[in-house]
């Protein structure tokens, strides 16, 4: 049956209805859920195993077959109708209307704004214009560039007001930043009040949000904690005062600026072991409780009671100015003034506890030499004992501490008056600790450094235990039993120097002081002896013979000063130093047993041992012949004093005379110097040097007579010389006063001889120099020269310092300096 053209256009336009519905329909539905289809997933779904293969599994996509295969057009027969509904579709009026406005609506969505006429209708469009080429931009950049590096000249009001505008700026800036927040965190903190006020409390409004919230976990957290702090409602304006001060301080550092905090740096082999210090921002609990804040200081017993531990003056004067703020509160608050009298009050307070007094504990800041002996304690005898570097070993009573000035020294007034014709204002720090033990009879071995005054920390105390034995003088019986107290010296010089010390101390005691050594006649020596004498010093070889030939007799000498010992020992003199104290009365020595009490009526032997070092022949005879010796340290051992500026110049052999004579021109004609040779001709060599240069000089060695030495020492004393060449004979025990300069010709062959030789100035506190002459040929002693040096803190040579002989010690295993 065929149809009507009626009845087919009728049909046609229903169908595009149709079709037009299903297709808004079909765009709704895929917008609503996420731009899929779900009533053709199931086709979609079905057919893409057969697309896949195809090769061509994704939507407009070509496949293995090089086809396209759109999955959006699959159905279309069924949403489509014949060529002439296209024909007729795409002809509509309306869709030719929404073609031509397609390009004009896609440049107003790209950024472009519709232009408008003068009704605000829409506005013809403008013609473009043409685009600037690169040679023209390049020349507008180059003339812009120009133009900004030109020099304008700003005025000083200019560049005032420019920096105020800036500054104005950044302040607006700043305060327009900080206003933002502030709403915010009001905002936030009002939010927060509505939501606690609903929910009920702390439970209700941890209920009322979702267990994932952890940035409301932390807000809470932050709006309890400061009103913990007090920020809460009942005092709303410390919040805006904290926020006032915080932004002050940003004010602060933004034109300060902030102070960088240097990172701890921290080894690669401490990185991963654990950190037991912990710094002041790791603290959290002064953020919890307030009371960490503010800290109060309890005052015990309302300002009267102390801390154990603590310093008891510091807690007084923190009692006094926490009373002193007290007060000014109190009278601030009732409105009154201070006054004159007031302060007056608080400074004498203030006094009182800075010179806080309890009979238990002495002023703290008392120092000890203005305490009386009775009132020293520990601690300020420690401090004495370091001020002066005094050290001991062994046992020491409280009789027996040091002393502070001779008023302490509890000495005879004769000893007393020559102490005061000598001329010794204050005992040394050797005397200080030896001359208590001596008045105590307790047997001392002195450690002390060259020139520190042994000579009368030793005779004192034997002047004093000789005053309390009976009177020698015109008492034959006593004479004949021999001297009281016995003094033994290395050489011929040290004894006599000795000698000549000792008749100055015992001026008033009318002792008689004899001197046995080597050299002189033995005889006239023994005679002396025999008519009697308190005081005998002698070297250990000469005494020895006087024994032995029965010129003397040692029956009541109970009184034995060793003088540099290990000297003695070194000179091969220790079988004499043996029998000389084996010719005393072994009986009047000291129990072995330190437990077993003394007898106080009877009379034990005391011997003062002096020693630079103790070798073991040394501690052999202090084991053998002293009881519980006292050990004395002064200083260092083995250095020199720190009185004496030490030189040494590295110089060939042929050039030491040009080197002497520039150096005795620099130190002139009126100095003492002391020039020391290793041998007698060096010295002879020396002697005819200095001489033809028109000085007068004095020889001393041990190739002279003792006359000959004696009278060269007594010339030198008295100015006749002003030089003295010597060998070691004069480098221990000689003591020349005002002594500027020792010059060492020739090196010693040991860092112990270069000691004393220097040593002999610098001497009684006063100033001196040494210089050394060091040659290529002195590598023996070049590593302990250079460590002395060092210890000394005196300036080593840089040929000392590199050379090979001087990092290694001789003698050890692979140097190369052995000495044959």
């Amino acid at each position: 049956m065929a149809r009507s053209p009626e009845r087919r256009s009728r049909s046609r336009s229903r169908s595009r209805e149709r079709d037009s519905k299903r297709r808004r329909s079909d765009h709704y539905g895929r917008e609503e859920d996420g731009g899929r289809d779900y009533r053709t997933s199931r086709d979609k779904d079905r057919d893409r195993g057969q697309d896949r293969s195809r090769g061509g599994y994704r939507d407009d996509t070509r496949g293995r077959d090089d086809r396209y295969y759109d999955r959006r057009n699959d159905g279309a027969d069924r949403r489509r109708d014949d060529d002439d509904y296209q024909r007729d579709d795409y002809h509509s009026p309306r869709r030719q209307q929404l073609e031509e406005a397609r390009p004009q609506r896609d440049d107003y969505s790209n950024g472009g704004v519709p232009p408008t006429g003068d009704n605000g209708g829409q506005a013809p469009a403008q013609p473009r214009g043409e685009p600037l080429s690169l040679e023209e931009l390049l020349r507008k950049k180059q003339a812009e560039k120009a133009e900004q590096s030109k020099p304008v000249f700003l005025s000083k009001q200019q560049r005032a007001e420019l920096a105020l505008k800036k500054r104005a700026e950044e302040a607006l800036e700043y305060r327009s930043r900080t206003d933002v927040l502030r709403q915010g965190l009001a905002e936030a903190a009002g939010r927060g009040a509505a939501v606690q006020a609903s929910g009920g409390g702390g439970g209700g409004n941890r209920s009322s949000r979702p267990s994932g919230s952890g940035r409301d976990r932390d807000y809470d957290y932050e709006r309890n904690r400061d009103y913990s702090r007090g920020d809460g409602g009942r005092n709303g304006g410390s919040r805006a005062d904290r926020d006032r001060e915080r932004e002050l301080e940003l004010i602060k550092q933004s034109y300060l600026g902030k102070e960088k905090e240097k990172k701890k740096i921290v080894k690669t082999a401490d990185r991963f072991k654990f950190n037991f210090d912990w710094d002041a921002k790791d603290d959290t609990s002064r953020d919890l409780n307030p009371l960490y804040q503010d800290t109060h200081e309890a005052a015990l017993l309302f300002g009267r009671g102390f801390r154990a531990g603590i310093d008891r003056r510091e807690q007084k004067k923190a009692s006094a100015e926490a009373e002193t703020e007290t007060l000014r509160r109190a009278r601030s608050a009732a409105g009154g003034k201070e006054t004159g009298e007031d302060r007056q009050r608080a400074a004498a307070r203030a006094n009182r506890a800075n010179k806080y007094d309890d009979r238990g504990d002495m002023r703290i800041e008392t120092h000890w030499s203005e305490k009386p002996r009775e009132r020293m304690t520990e601690r300020d005898w420690r401090i004495f004992r370091e001020d002066f570097n005094i050290s001991y070993k062994g046992t020491i009573p409280q009789e027996a501490f040091p002393i502070r000035n001779w008023e302490e020294s509890n000495l005879p007034d004769a000893v007393r008056r020559a102490i005061q014709r000598v001329g010794y204002k204050t005992p040394s720090p050797i005397q200080m600790a030896s001359i208590p033990l001596g008045m105590q009879q307790r047997d001392v071995i002195g450690v002390a450094e060259t020139g520190s005054g042994k000579t009368a920390a030793f005779v004192l105390p034997m002047l004093a235990y000789i005053m309390k034995q009976p009177p020698m003088t015109g008492n034959p019986d006593i004479e004949a039993e021999g001297p009281y107290a016995v003094i033994l010296a290395p050489t011929r010089e040290l004894a006599q120097q000795i000698e000549e010390e000792t008749i100055k101390l015992a001026h008033y005691t009318g002792f008689r002081v004899v001197s046995v050594v080597g050299g002189q006649n033995i005889e006239d020596q023994g005679f002396a002896l025999r008519k009697g004498c308190e005081i005998v010093v002698a070297t250990p070889g000469r005494l020895v013979d006087c024994v032995e030939r029965q010129y003397a007799v040692l029956n009541q000498c109970n009184y034995v000063v060793l003088d540099e010992a290990d000297r003695m020992i070194d000179m091969g003199f220790e079988p004499q130093v043996m029998g000389v104290l084996d010719a005393m009365p072994s009986s009047n020595l000291k129990p072995e047993n330190e437990d077993e009490p003394l007898e106080a009526a009877r009379v034990y032997r005391t011997t003062y041992m002096f020693s630079a070092t103790m070798p073991p022949a040394v501690e052999r005879l202090a084991r053998k012949y002293l009881r519980r010796p006292v050990v004395v340290n002064i200083g260092a051992a083995g250095k020199a004093t720190a009185n004496v500026s030490q030189r040494v110049l590295v110089v060939k052999e042929n050039e030491k005379p040009k080197t002497l004579e520039q150096q005795l021109n620099i130190a002139g004609n009126g100095a003492r110097i002391i020039v020391f040779a290793n041998t007698q001709k060096k010295c002879e060599h020396v002697v005819r040097l200095v001489e033809n240069l028109g000085y007068a000089a004095a020889m001393l060695h041990g190739g002279k007579s003792q006359d000959q030495r004696e009278e060269s020492i007594k010339g030198f004393r008295d100015d006749k010389y002003n030089i003295l060449v010597a060998t070691d004979v004069a480098g221990r025990g000689i003591d020349v006063p005002n002594v500027a300069l020792v010059i060492n010709y020739d090196m010693p062959l040991t860092i112990e001889a270069y000691t004393h030789r220097i040593g002999r100035t610098g001497r009684a506190g006063k100033k001196g120099d040494a210089l050394t002459f060091l040659t290529m040929g002195d590598t023996d002693v070049f590593f302990d020269l250079k460590k002395f040096l060092e210890e000394s803190k005196a300036p080593v040579p840089r040929e000392l310092a590199n050379h090979e002989a001087s990092r290694q010690k001789p003698g050890t295993r692979g140097s190369q300096f052995i000495r044959d």
